[in-house]
């Protein structure tokens, strides 16, 4: 009777963790970009420009970028249910602050404290593949993968409904309650820690990463009202790539670095993350330009001057479009091969851009290009951690998914910046709204990015003769990891890399 009891209180554990997991994930999702329908009324209400404001957005994404490396660390061992729990509780704070914020600075301060909740991500995607049975590990990690653009589908009409008949404050405390009931969720389900040995965390590397993306995202996104050629913002962008590049040297120096880049080194990786970097860009610029373009003031001549409910309504299809491409990779890859979703994805967002740039009349048609998003966000999200997973070992899932995470939260905050100095670029020095141009400029330059996202998805995954290669590799230096006390089936192993290399099948 007790392994009765056992048995079937863990088969409800089972149950319950996905669907605990996807919450929080969700929950943090929808926080992060919370803010951007709310971009025009904080610029009324804080006094500060359009392209300033933008950076409720753009601060939030970069404390992303560094959330998730450092998040992986510290979950790799023991303390992983910690780093979560106090993730979510600096999410708290960070919603408090922003709801309470009598100035500009600190309500930027606010945001970039939610941002830490994007790194959460690739954490879920580790406990996944840790504790979820075999037949449902691949689904749930493809489920996870898509929470970032379903989650903010979700998260902007609420947020706009209550900002609308409160103020955008009332936004931020509604975000502070989604982590609470996430912080509750996570403590009551999410198992303590995995086998995994605890590696110390790379500070310096932390250090590094951050400055060096803070200081390109900065000439970018000040780089018109600096001047392109100016000192300032040349300074900016050397020290950026300056610090970049000690970033990678000391990477790859360190026993235990903060992003392992070395993995970059294989194919899929390679083609999974220049991926994530490139539509991320993409993701971000339809979600900003729609949701700044449907709330222009009737003053403007073009626009929609719509409210925050109706652009949250707007900006939901694209959690229907990501909810459908997930349900329809599965199928896609069982006809198509892994590696032909990829590329298609990137390019429905490459061509969702062009024909908002083209054709943006109706409003119908900006719901149309928040689903067309959705699509292919969702198909290329989906995939991104499967052809990771199967290509690295169990040891640097955390590492690899974290990588990939910074770099889909890096291209967002590039994408926003750019946005930010188009922006300010088409505004008149005494007006209050860019020109009608600087959308047409701003979806065909994110467009561009977009298809080089393509072309890297088609140019960069191994060949048919390399596959077996890859594989062989992964799963040698597993083995080397787990040691013999993971040499038979349990825990420790990876079920896919035990299976035939077939390189079009999609797991769960």
């Amino acid at each position: 009777m007790t392994g009765t009891r056992e048995s079937s209180g863990k088969d409800s554990e089972h149950r319950l963790l996905l669907p605990s997991l996807m919450f929080t994930a969700l929950s943090v999702s929808a926080i992060s970009t919370l803010g951007a329908p709310m971009v025009p009324t904080i610029a009324r209400e804080q006094h500060v420009s359009l392209s300033a404001a933008q950076w409720v957005l753009t601060a939030t994404l970069l404390a992303g970028a560094i959330a998730g490396p450092v998040l992986g660390r510290l979950g790799d061992g023991p303390h992983r249910k910690g780093a979560v729990q106090g993730t979510l509780i600096g999410v708290l704070a960070g919603s408090a602050l922003a709801a309470l914020a009598p100035t500009f600075g600190l309500l930027l301060a606010g945001r970039a404290l939610q941002g830490l909740g994007m790194g959460l991500m690739p954490l879920t995607i580790t406990v996944a593949r840790d504790h979820l049975p075999a037949p449902r590990m691949g689904s749930g990690i493809a489920s996870l993968s898509i929470t970032t653009s379903v989650g903010a589908g979700l998260g902007y009409p609420v947020t706009g409904l209550i900002a609308q008949h409160l103020d955008y404050r009332a936004g931020f405390w509604f975000a502070a309650l989604l982590s609470a009931v996430a912080l509750i969720v996570v403590t009551r389900v999410v198992p303590v820690g995995s086998s995994a040995p605890q590696r110390p965390l790379d500070v310096s590397g932390a250090a590094l990463l951050c400055s060096g993306l803070a200081a390109i995202l900065l000439a970018l996104s000040q780089g018109v009202a600096w001047g392109p050629a100016s000192a300032a913002t040349l300074s900016c962008l050397c020290l950026g790539i300056l610090l970049l590049a000690a970033w990678i040297v000391q990477a790859l120096r360190t026993r235990h670095p903060l992003v392992d880049i070395r993995l970059i080194r294989n194919r899929a990786v390679l083609a999974a993350s220049t991926t994530a970097l490139l539509v991320g860009i993409g993701m971000y610029a339809v979600l900003s330009l729609v949701n700044l373009y449907t709330q222009v003031p009737a003053t403007a001549g073009y626009g929609f001057h719509l409210s925050l409910p109706a652009t949250g309504l707007v900006l939901m299809p694209m959690s229907l479009g990501s909810i459908t491409a997930n349900r329809l990779a599965s199928a896609l890859v069982s006809r198509i091969g892994l590696y032909r979703v990829l590329p298609l994805g990137a390019l429905v967002v490459c061509l969702d851009l062009v024909l908002l740039a083209l054709w943006r009349d109706h409003v119908a048609v900006l719901v149309l290009g928040t689903f067309l998003l959705g699509n292919g966000v969702g198909a290329a999200y989906a995939v991104m951690p499967i052809l990771i997973v199967r290509h690295v070992p169990a040891s640097e899932t955390g590492s690899a998914t974290s990588f990939n995470q910074v770099l889909r939260t890096v291209g967002g905050s590039v994408g926003s910046a750019a946005i930010s100095a188009i922006m300010l670029a088409y505004t008149p020095p005494a007006g209050d709204a860019p020109g009608d141009a600087a959308y047409t400029t701003a979806f065909l330059v994110t467009a561009a990015a977009s298809f080089l996202g393509v072309v890297a998805a088609v140019v960069l995954p191994p060949r048919r003769g390399e596959e077996a290669w890859v594989k062989g590799g992964s799963a040698a230096r597993k083995h080397e990891a787990a040691g013999p006390q993971h040499t038979g089936a349990g825990p420790g192993v990876d079920p896919r890399q035990e299976e035939a290399p077939r390189s079009d099948r999609f797991p769960g």
